[in-house]
């Protein structure tokens, strides 16, 4: 603009008034909205209208309303949403832009929303049908090579689409009107509103359980957890799934294992159109991060292996069995070791041992949270221990090594893994004293304990002398490397009072070979030294953690055998001097130990273990010994390349 002596030329500026009358004239009086700007917004505000889609919205995505404005398309799609549907599919045909199929993913999706939520009685079928259209143009947008270049991870279509085929291929495959997220995988023509599919159903080989044995399949994002607080989750595409299968170790629960169903789709939008799309329904196992090669591409499977634990844990039973496995003698849980997961070579097996009156759900939490960890969930595995926690102390830990023994020969009889011999066992008020019995060589000292005279000085039958040795003289297990004691009563618990005993002794069933193996020592009982109160009984496992138990005592002067790690964790309630304080259960002095190779006290009440401060020196121990076996390298989160 020329400027003369500081003015602005008057020719000018008259022009520039002319222009302003002229945009007020064709936009209408002043008192009028303008109809294009921008307003100040909150960053709240700012951040739903960037991320809204139909999948957490009644509204669209803007990317979506981009295509739709682009066509013209937007008042129709009002007026009638599956006329645009189908308008849409055909421009697609001819325009190879690849948005047009995460738009038609995203309608789909909403036109599915908007159908399941009709009163009409035939809609549900049309819902379920959308879905799966939802999961078939994401699948073609994310992965098909007849369109213009791949989409970028970063873009917000791509997450889109990765939602929408994953949660639109679970409810694609739900029964029409199923309340309950059931999928069902059925081989077969499905109708779609442009164009039918064939469908064919292959169960990938590495599926942890037989196809033939899954009841039913549940989708695992329509459930939410609760009571933990970690859900792993690993992204990818695929729907999440919870397969119920028979469990012939526990009749009265059944299993819950992970699984992700992926639909591999051969075609594109024009072979659909000409009822020549095919594709297959591919089952997949859960664990260790699966992938699928989608055209030279290794696509990472989405899986969910926390909502399998929460939906096994809604069960009442799982939380009786502490109780049930207490007063009698039967087991309900077999006992013996439960691995949380399959069995996997080349991983460090982590037992988890419960205490009295409890069962492995206390430990959920803790290995759940761990098995988030990248490093452990990639070197070491998951086991629960199951005993009947009422019974004496030795005869629960002869059972507890003869497991472990029986496990690795199990799993391993040829011994070509040798990670499996690493073991790390962590084991919460009576079962710490378990995983002590585990790593120590008692020697004589636990006889010793109780008498005076010789084993063979007493008249005993073979089976019998066989029971005594199996209590009192026995080896470690040499495939233990470190203990964690939780929140241990090695000096005995003062909640172990005689009454208590007593109490719970007429209510308890023991087991019948422990009640001949006492009766069997007939007048030789007078020389053994059973605990106060038990001479005309057979002792309980309260009778065992009982302060002035001799037996226990002795146990409290053992300590692990060479080339065992132990670390202690220590629960006291308040706020006081911890040395003089307890956790409610079990005092400082009792769960103290001095050969622990780290101590670590907590402000806590006994059941300690479900804490964030127990988890993290859990994980802490256990990446020392992760580090010990594999090297420094093996604490990386990220695998080595030659495992990729």
């Amino acid at each position: 603009m020329p400027i003369a002596s500081g003015r602005l030329n008057t020719p000018t500026f008259a022009s520039l008034c002319s222009g302003v009358v002229l945009l007020a004239a064709i936009g209408g009086s002043g008192g009028c909205a303008i109809p294009i700007g921008a307003e100040k917004v909150s960053p709240r505000q700012s951040f739903r209208e960037e991320t809204r889609t139909a999948l957490g919205s009644p509204e669209l995505s803007n990317e979506t309303r981009e295509v739709l404005g682009r066509f013209g398309l937007h008042r129709q799609y009002t007026r009638a949403p599956e006329e645009t549907l189908l308008a849409l599919h055909q421009r697609a045909l001819l325009d190879d832009r690849r948005d047009l199929l995460s738009a038609l993913a995203e309608l789909n999706y909403a036109q599915a929303e908007q159908s399941a939520r009709s009163p009409r009685p035939w809609v549900p079928r049309q819902a379920r049908d959308y879905y799966l259209s939802a999961a078939i143009y994401a699948h073609l947008y994310l992965v098909s090579a007849s369109r213009e270049k791949p989409p970028s991870p970063f873009d917000p279509r791509f997450r889109m689409a990765c939602e929408v085929y994953n949660r639109g291929l679970a409810e694609g495959l739900s029964p029409a009107g199923e309340t309950n997220p059931v999928v069902v995988l059925e081989a077969g023509a499905r109708t779609l509103p442009v164009g039918p599919i064939s469908l064919d159903v292959q169960p990938s080989p590495d599926l942890p359980v037989r196809a033939d044995e899954i009841e039913q399949l549940l989708a695992a994002d329509r459930f939410r957890v609760r009571g933990l607080t970690v859900r792993n989750r690993e992204p990818g595409l695929g729907a999440p799934l919870i397969a119920i299968t028979p469990n012939t170790d526990v009749p009265d629960l059944e299993r819950r294992i992970p699984l992700t169903l992926f639909l591999r789709v051969h075609g594109d939008t024009k072979e659909w159109s000409e009822g020549r799309l095919q594709g297959v329904l591919e089952l997949h196992s859960g664990f260790d991060g699966p992938t699928v090669d989608v055209d030279g591409r290794t696509v990472p499977l989405q899986t969910d292996t926390t909502a399998p634990l929460a939906h096994l844990l809604t069960d009442r039973f799982v939380w009786r069995v502490g109780r049930m496995q207490f007063f009698s003698s039967q087991q309900r849980v077999p006992n013996g070791i439960h691995p949380v997961l399959p069995y996997r070579p080349g991983r460090i097996p982590v037992v988890f041992v419960h205490g009295t009156f409890s069962s492995p759900v206390w430990w959920a939490e803790m290995w759940n949270t761990l098995a988030a960890d990248p490093v452990l969930a990639r070197r070491c595995q998951f086991w629960n221990y199951v005993y009947n926690t009422g019974n004496p102390l030795t005869l629960s830990a002869a059972a507890f090594r003869e497991s472990l023994r029986a496990a690795v020969q199990d799993l391993d009889p040829e011994g070509r893994d040798p990670i499996v011999r690493e073991m790390v066992v962590v084991g919460h008020s009576q079962g710490g004293l378990l995983a002590k019995l585990a790593v120590v060589d008692p020697g004589d000292a636990l006889w010793r304990s109780v008498t005076s005279r010789a084993l063979d000085a007493f008249e005993l039958t073979e089976a019998q002398r066989a029971g005594v040795a199996r209590n009192f003289f026995f080896e470690p297990v040499p495939y233990v490397r470190r203990v964690v004691f939780v929140a241990t009563p090695h000096r005995g618990s003062y909640r172990a009072s005689a009454f208590a005993r007593r109490l719970a002794a007429r209510f308890m069933r023991l087991p019948g070979e422990l009640a001949e193996l006492i009766q069997g020592l007939g007048d030789d009982r007078e020389h053994v030294q059973f605990p106060p109160g038990v001479r005309n009984r057979v002792p309980t496992s309260l009778d065992s953690m009982a302060p002035d138990n001799p037996l226990l005592l002795a146990l409290a002067d053992l300590t692990p055998v060479p080339g065992v790690k132990a670390h202690s964790i220590i629960a006291v309630r308040g706020t006081g001097d911890p040395e003089s304080g307890s956790d409610g259960v079990v005092s400082f002095q009792s769960a103290r130990v001095d050969f622990a190779e780290s101590e670590l006290v907590i402000r806590s009440g006994h059941s300690v273990q479900g804490t964030p401060e127990a988890i993290e020196e859990v994980r802490r121990v256990l990446l020392e010994q992760v580090a010990q076996v594999f090297g420094p390298e093996g604490t990386r989160a990220a695998p080595p390349a030659a495992e990729k």
